[in-house]
């Protein structure tokens, strides 16, 4: 999965518009504040509040900052 630079650089979270980690692995963009996951599929982000998922769980939380980027950059 190859995102354009361009795109990463001003993607946000629709919910609290703050930055967003890229977990590449899990094909997914999370928002540690909120613990919310987006997927990715086809190599499209879906930056919808409806299909992100509720990160409950504590070691799923940290494996996905532990293994997070800056989608900013």
């Amino acid at each position: 999965m190859e995102l354009d630079p361009f795109l990463l650089s001003i993607l946000v979270c629709p919910q609290d518009k703050g930055p967003l980690l890229l977990v590449r692995e899990d094909q997914l963009f999370y928002n540690p504040r909120l613990r919310r996951a987006y997927p990715i599929e086809s190599g499209i982000p879906v930056l919808l509040i409806d299909e992100a998922r509720d990160v409950a769980d504590d070691a799923q939380h940290e494996d996905y900052v532990a293994r997070g980027t800056s989608a900013s950059g």
